[in-house]
């Protein structure tokens, strides 16, 4: 394993992905893993990956993560890299195998496509504007 975390890219107004990340962040005893919030203020997609110019568009279709030594990647590739990183890759290595893989990858996909749509059933309200925010959970 390289030397230094992983680094993940999640959107922050999507409630699942919210959830993903705040999971595997409890199961990152080691520090093995690292998370940047891409609807954070200030948060620039240009220069967030160094090496790696990207816009908006890019890390709204899907997500990405960031090895120590430079390499980029995407998608489910990101998953199997935290859970690996974390003592739980055997959970997803099967979406890893050859025949399972293109199907791994179509369904993450289409997951993605349609986050902000499924991420209404937990929650999620989106504007006319686009902009969209998470429950205030503090809110009676």
């Amino acid at each position: 394993m390289s030397n230094g975390p992983f680094t993940l890219y999640f959107d922050g107004l999507c409630p699942l992905c919210v959830r993903e990340a705040a999971w595997l962040r409890g199961r990152d005893r080691h520090g093995r893993l690292r998370f940047i919030d891409i609807a954070a203020p200030g948060f620039d997609p240009a220069t967030a990956i160094p090496g790696h110019p990207l816009e908006a568009t890019d890390f709204a279709a899907r997500i990405h993560g960031l090895h120590p030594d430079g390499r980029l990647a995407t998608g489910v590739e990101v998953f199997r890299e935290a859970y690996r990183r974390i003592g739980l890759g055997w959970l997803l290595a099967p979406t890893g195998w050859p025949l399972v893989r293109p199907l791994a990858d179509a369904g993450y996909r289409c997951f993605a496509r349609n986050r902000i749509r499924i991420g209404g059933w937990f929650g999620r309200t989106c504007g006319p504007d686009g902009t969209c925010r998470m429950p205030d959970r503090n809110a009676r």
